[in-house]
């Protein structure tokens, strides 16, 4: 898969960043850290936040993709950022608190991660998971329709768990589990405004698996579909559903 690319990652940064700041407000006022872990950092939106919460603390940004840790490195330069696979990863020590806003959803076998997330806490070390529960939404599910239309085999990330399998996974992991749901409806001024929030993140196994000629085709063909299911409201804006859910796993 082709680099991420961080602006057009970032022209939605109010809409991305705020999951990640009401996660962090769920556990900043209880949690001593001293070594915190941002997986999936991208840009850094998140990052600072951990740092603003946390200032004395040593915090690690762990991302694959070189574009989006050069420019986290710009903007944090007193925080560390390493290139690597969250799948590989491992913390030099018991991490006090590992951090996830909207990427574990891009990783596999989630009934194996997030045990094994769960085992590189320290004692009263926290796992604070944000993860898009967005897989059957018109915007995903029409992904699918024009793939299958056009004879494509992506392979795209899966579909979460139940948050029933989250739970066990973690309680018998040794973690007490805050868990919750939230549709935030952002206010879109297009379609097309839809599918430029999408082309940064869940458009992009399907775009890099064409050619200039059948991007376009395939964008045509997703639009007609959004056109049928987004529909405006009285002021002319569109309501985007966006459902997230949140997981914050305390280790006893």
């Amino acid at each position: 898969m082709q680099d991420w690319n961080p602006e057009l990652y970032m022209q939605f940064s109010a809409e991305r960043t705020r999951p990640a700041q009401e996660l962090v407000a769920r556990i900043a006022a209880r949690l001593n850290v001293k070594q915190a872990y941002d997986l999936g950092c991208g840009p850094g939106n998140s990052t600072e936040l951990l740092r603003k919460a946390w200032p004395q603390a040593n915090i690690t940004g762990v991302d694959t993709s070189p574009a989006m840790l050069a420019k986290a490195r710009r903007a944090l330069p007193d925080c560390n950022f390493v290139e690597q696979d969250v799948l590989r990863w491992r913390p030099d020590e018991p991490a006090d608190l590992i951090y996830a806003n909207a990427s574990l959803q891009w990783l596999p076998d989630h009934a194996s991660l997030f045990p094994r997330l769960a085992s590189l806490l320290a004692p009263q070390g926290v796992l604070a998971a944000q993860m898009p529960d967005n897989w059957q939404e018109p915007t995903h599910a029409a992904m699918r329709t024009v793939a299958k239309a056009m004879g494509m085999t992506v392979k795209e990330r899966e579909p979460l768990l139940a948050v029933e399998a989250y739970y066990d996974l973690l309680s018998q992991a040794g973690c007490e589990l805050d868990i919750w749901r939230t549709t935030y409806f952002h206010l879109m001024p297009s379609v097309d405004a839809i599918v430029e929030w999408l082309r940064a993140t869940g458009l992009r196994p399907f775009l890099d698996a064409l050619d200039e000629t059948g991007q376009q085709h395939f964008l045509d063909r997703y639009r007609l579909l959004l056109s049928q299911h987004y529909l405006p409201r009285g002021d002319g804006r569109l309501l985007l559903a966006f459902p997230r859910l949140f997981i914050v796993a305390h280790k006893k």
